[in-house]
């Protein structure tokens, strides 16, 4: 196979593959928090552009949450949002002059801060209905003021990619 083929997956019979009716029906009683990823990597709204650039190449992320300093979600800053304002790869001009510009500009001036977010006990379907809709990327995962999690388009295509290979998790219903 040489780089850059694409390789196409055999078919997989209809009682394993991802989109069964056994996980069909397991997927309608998920909830957020049965995808969600914890342990959200921040920054602070004061923080460089550099700072949250490093942290997205790092950690490969696309999404990183704003949090204020008394723990409010302030905001979202996207790679989307990076490349909206010309931010990164700008090839003109050279690399020592491209990380200066970034040490220079505040996330706070260039984060989204109208922010959907979902609830750990929301419906995944209607999480993904939410994110469909309106094209978004992640939803951040807020419960009681806090940030628990985020749930981004990586934990759907996770979960489809990996649920012939594992068993179906258990729906778990109780307050939200």
């Amino acid at each position: 196979m040489s780089h850059g083929e694409i390789v196409e997956l055999e078919e997989m019979p209809d009682e394993t593959g991802p989109l069964s009716k056994r996980h069909e029906t397991t997927v309608m009683g998920l909830r957020v928090r049965d995808l969600m990823t914890r342990g959200v990597v921040s920054v602070a709204p004061e923080d460089s552009v550099a700072k949250a650039y490093d942290l997205m190449l790092e950690h490969r992320f696309r999404h990183l949450t704003v949090i204020a300093g008394d723990g409010e979600l302030v905001g979202l800053l996207t790679h989307r949002d990076l490349l909206r304002h010309s931010l990164i790869e700008r090839a003109e001009l050279p690399l020592s002059l491209q990380r200066s510009v970034l040490q220079r500009i505040r996330v706070e001036e260039v984060m989204t801060s109208e922010v959907q977010t979902a609830a750990p006990g929301q419906s995944l379907r209607q999480a993904a209905l939410i994110m469909l809709a309106n094209k978004f990327g992640c939803l951040p995962v807020v419960e009681e003021a806090e940030v628990v999690g985020i749930l981004t388009e990586a934990d759907f295509v996770r979960y489809f990619a990996l649920a012939a290979q594992t068993p179906a998790p258990v729906a778990t219903s109780g307050p939200s």
